[in-house]
């Protein structure tokens, strides 16, 4: 009866191994991709048998009750009588190949309907199986052809007890109302498969988003942590290299870079382990750190100067406070990102922080410094800071401009909107 291999339907969420046997197979076989793309033939389940041999037990029932009236039709001759009864007979059993081939069989008993009585049951489920398994095109040629050979069929074998108009009428509406049940299954099965396969999709984009916002979270975790560390890692380098190029400094001094140093790795080691068990946890840091704001610009600063750089602050804003979070926190992470690039690549210069605006016209930081004297050995991985910053300042809706002024030193300059 032409099984084939089973359907794997574990990609189907809605439909549980326990129910599947509930389900027509076309219906499995169409929410489940992987065999609709490798062109495997569905298996028939439970119920399939079940509707099958309820149908080829219908169209027996049709059958034998044809036989009884053409024993009572004197219009029929006993050898046509035997004919029609082979005839119903192989239409019956034909009714097993229905799910096989829906066309071909609905075809092969529409002239057999012409002049075999006892295979019109069969001839019904064929049109119903076609109508749920086949487009509307072939539905409605073969089931024209059907309704429009209902006249001659009558017309040939009239019925002894029943007047030709009401017979004609009858059939009609038996081959009408079995072409449109099979067109209301089809609709239904195409429904769930559309419901499905959208549930699918929105699993899919719901999955994607929260790649997509977990990835997004780890960037800002790796923007965060360059900004941090980096502050605090430079600031542990310039101590410890003056450590070990002055061993004759005096104890003070020493003292002091050895504190500085102690510290800067204390807080360089904490960021790291916050940061850290934000990736292990595989969630965007919310546990209520508190975030540096534009305020926080005068203990950069002060920090700065206590690392032995030569920083001066023109802080023009009023009031810091009133500038919002987020901008103020890209302010403050574009000047340390300044100071650590200064302190980096033009140690002992004399290093300008400048902060101005308003509400309506904006928030202007610029970090600036002139040519170091001496050569200055290159730093791996520079220019990172920097294109991290202008990605920043475009995601506040501000804008970036760095590189190289006219008198042979550095400025970083951006604009955020206040307002």
């Amino acid at each position: 009866m032409g099984q084939a291999s089973p359907v794997p339907v574990g990609e189907t969420p809605a439909l549980s191994t326990g129910r599947r046997w509930f389900f027509p197979s076309a219906l499995l076989h169409e929410l489940d991709p992987d065999a609709a793309r490798a062109g495997r033939r569905p298996r028939r389940t439970a119920r399939d048998w079940a509707v099958d041999f309820s149908c080829f037990l219908l169209a027996v029932v049709v059958g034998v009750t044809a036989v009884e009236a053409l024993a009572d039709n004197p219009h029929v001759p006993d050898g046509l009588a035997v004919a029609d009864q082979v005839t119903g007979a192989l239409a019956c059993a034909a009714v097993w190949l229905r799910r096989r081939w829906p066309l071909g069989l609905a075809v092969a008993l529409t002239p057999l309907g012409i002049f075999s009585d006892t295979s019109g049951g069969a001839g019904l489920i064929a049109l119903f199986t076609l109508a749920v398994h086949r487009p509307f095109r072939y539905v409605a040629w073969v089931g024209g052809v059907n309704v429009a050979l209902v006249p001659l069929f009558y017309w040939v074998r009239p019925e002894a007890d029943v007047p030709y108009p009401v017979a004609v009428l009858f059939a009609g509406l038996l081959t009408v109302a079995a072409v449109g049940w099979g067109m209301f299954v089809r609709a239904k099965r195409q429904l769930m498969v559309s419901l499905q396969d959208r549930a699918r999709r929105a699993e899919t984009e719901a999955r994607l988003r929260a790649e997509q916002a977990q990835r997004l979270a780890r960037e800002a975790i790796a923007r965060e942590m360059h900004d941090v560390l980096a502050h605090r890692l430079t600031l542990l380098s310039v101590h410890a290299g003056a450590l070990e190029f002055r061993p004759d400094a005096p104890p003070a001094e020493t003292a002091r870079a050895a504190g500085v140093i102690r510290e800067s790795a204390h807080e360089a080691l904490q960021d790291l382990r916050e940061i850290i068990g934000v990736l292990r946890a595989g969630e965007p840091d919310d546990t209520g750190r508190p975030q540096p704001t534009l305020a926080a610009l005068d203990t950069l600063v002060a920090e700065s100067r206590e690392a032995g750089m030569k920083v001066s602050l023109d802080h023009r804003v009023e009031d810091p406070a009133a500038v919002p979070s987020s901008v103020g926190r890209t302010a403050y992470r574009i000047a340390q990102e300044g100071l650590t690039n200064a302190r980096k690549h033009a140690p002992g210069t004399d290093v300008t922080v400048t902060v101005t605006g308003t509400p309506g016209t904006g928030l202007t930081v610029r970090v600036h410094n002139p040519p170091p004297e001496g050569e200055v050995p290159p730093v791996p991985g520079s220019g990172q800071g920097l294109i991290g910053l202008t990605e920043r300042a475009t995601l506040a809706g501000g804008r970036l401009e760095h590189g190289p002024t006219p008198q042979g030193g550095f400025e970083v300059r951006a604009w955020l909107p206040w307002g």
